[in-house]
């Protein structure tokens, strides 16, 4: 509906003598009482045409009446904000589309016909996977959800760093604590030998060189022990990971290591020496020409850095995959800096590729307890993190079905967090708050999957009293919820615009506490009631809804609670 307005108001300027582009917004009220489309055109062109607002509202009122197809009335509101009021019938048409073809409503074809590879997660091998990775992966997760929400073929990817400094702190650990190929160690054992190296070679000059060597070692796998050693706590690593991966709803289709990357990556930066100079020993790009800053992409040992791997991963991606139209990166807002260097210099290498790649750096999710360090051991792990709050909400729900259904108990905490991180802007910085997230009361995962799951029993309930979906015998005004139902592929389309889950996030939400007003000022299962039929279907509408919603997050929709 609103290209259908924006079209009619166009055209009604065209007939105001408005020839040139005119950028408006037409967009919901923030109040349904102001209507169901408002738009500000008349402020804009007021100037242009040398009168008020209000007098130019007017004359499009007049001439967009009764011209434009399920619009009912049109009003002139304040000092020129046009409000357009849509028929009954639009609403019945809406909520008799959504229940006919629910497993397609909300899906568009902006992206039809496109390849998009996402990556993200992009967990360190011989490190904690902790709770900084397991938001990361709801954030790209959901973004993957969008792009096919809106007609994509989407590739998951995740790059995982298998070599590198932190491996040789974490061998050099695990050598120092009795961790051989042999022991029966587990990836916390890993992490603890991470923390330990760490610590080693910030404190300790001739550590620190020993590690170094190490590293070299590593790369080039020209030590028989070092290379059994790093076999089995990569294989330990990596096999853990999937355990996160399979309780947070993800599957990969491809996986890239920085052991693959590394080789082609150096390759790249002595082939292109004109674009990757000597500096210090080192080859650096330099940044500063283009208003950037200068990163080194080869180290004076001749290994290749972050960067070099990260080109040569644009390569391997393009190679595997068979070709792609956009690739989405998305990573913490930390290494936003290094990602501008990384595509300027791209632009050079790969210049097809560099135009096809979009960095999302997203906010940082902390804890109350405030910031963790992989490199001090002060992490929290996802897997424990995640049972905490399965045990938490098991606690708050002791009456309900959580308690003797332990997945149950995990769907709802993995909602919790997934909402609690998807709830505001992925670009800004925020807390997670466990005993907000894991409030079944509203503005939560849990609620909406309660109301979901609330929606089924009642129609469970209308059908054993005789009720079921239709769309005749509407009453003669539309309930909110119906105001808001059909919203929901416009929303979906302006989150992969704007890159914005929270956009889902919030509607869904209004459209879950609008449910539950109707439902509480509503009987749906009672036979007598002439609008009982409608009234089953407008549910039927707002929970097929409300699955399609919780599914781009990633969210699970149990069907009891």
């Amino acid at each position: 509906m609103e290209t259908v307005i924006r079209q009619a108001i166009q055209d009604a300027l065209a007939d105001l003598g408005v020839t040139e582009a005119v950028d408006f917004v037409v967009e919901h009220p923030a109040e349904l009482a102001h209507g169901d489309y408002a738009c500000n055109v008349a402020l804009v062109i007021a100037k242009t045409l040398g009168q008020s607002p209000r007098a130019i509202a007017e004359q499009l009122q007049a001439a967009l009446t009764e011209q434009i197809e399920y619009v009912e009335r049109i009003a002139v509101a304040g000092p020129g904000f046009i409000n357009f009021y849509l028929a009954r019938d639009f609403f019945a048409a809406e909520v008799e589309r959504i229940n006919a073809a629910p497993d397609a409503w909300g899906k568009g074809q902006a992206w039809f016909g496109q390849k998009v590879v996402v990556e993200y997660t992009d967990p360190n091998p011989f490190k904690e996977f902790h709770i900084g990775h397991a938001f990361t992966n709801v954030v790209g997760e959901s973004i993957a959800r969008l792009f096919m929400m809106n007609g994509a073929t989407v590739a998951r990817v995740c790059y995982q760093g298998d070599v590198g400094l932190h491996v040789a702190h974490a061998i050099w650990g695990m050598r120092e604590l009795g961790i051989t190929a042999a022991t029966d160690f587990t990836a916390k054992d890993l992490g603890k030998a991470y923390a330990y190296g760490a610590t080693a070679y910030q404190e300790d000059e001739a550590v620190k060189a020993e590690i170094r060597k190490l590293n070299k070692k590593i790369y080039d796998r020209s030590d028989a022990v070092v290379n059994e050693l790093y076999d089995s706590g990569r294989t330990v690593s990596l096999a853990y990971f999937e355990t996160v991966y399979r309780l947070l709803g993800t599957e990969f289709d491809e996986y890239f290591f920085e052991s693959e990357a590394g080789p082609l990556g150096k390759a790249l930066v002595i082939d292109n020496p004109e674009h990757f100079p000597v500096s210090d020993g080192a080859r650096v790009f330099k940044g500063e020409d283009y208003g950037l800053h200068t990163r080194v992409f080869l180290n004076k040992e001749g290994l290749p850095t972050y960067e070099a791997k990260e080109l040569a991963l644009a390569k391997l991606k393009d190679e595997r995959l068979g070709g792609y139209d956009h690739s989405i990166i998305s990573t913490a807002k930390e290494i936003n800096d290094y990602f501008k260097v990384l595509l300027q210099a791209m632009t050079f290498v790969y210049p097809d590729l560099a135009a096809k790649t979009e960095h999302i750096g997203h906010g940082m999710v902390r804890l109350t307890t405030g910031k963790m360090s992989s490199r001090t051991g002060d992490v929290i792990s996802a897997i424990d993190f995640i049972a905490a709050v399965t045990a938490e909400a098991t606690g708050k729900a002791e009456a309900t079905a959580l308690v003797d259904n332990p997945q149950l108990a995990q769907q709802v905490a993995i909602a919790a967090i997934k909402y609690e991180t998807l709830r505001g802007s992925i670009l800004q910085d925020s807390v997670f708050d466990k005993e907000k997230a894991l409030s079944f009361e509203g503005d939560s995962g849990p609620y909406l999957q309660y109301t979901y799951a609330r929606i089924l029993s009642v129609l469970e309930k209308a059908t054993a009293a005789g009720v079921g979906p239709g769309v005749v015998g509407a009453p003669a005004e539309p309930y909110e919820v119906e105001r808001l139902v059909y919203r929901f592929p416009e929303v979906i389309e302006m989150a992969l615009i704007e890159r914005s889950p929270h956009l889902v996030t919030t509607y869904i939400t209004q459209l879950a506490s609008a449910f539950n007003t109707f439902y509480a000022h509503e009987k749906i299962a009672d036979a007598t009631d002439e609008h009982a039929s409608y009234k089953a279907a407008v549910a039927a509408a707002a929970g097929h809804t409300l699955k399609q919603g919780l599914w781009t997050l990633g969210i699970e929709a149990p069907e009891r609670l």
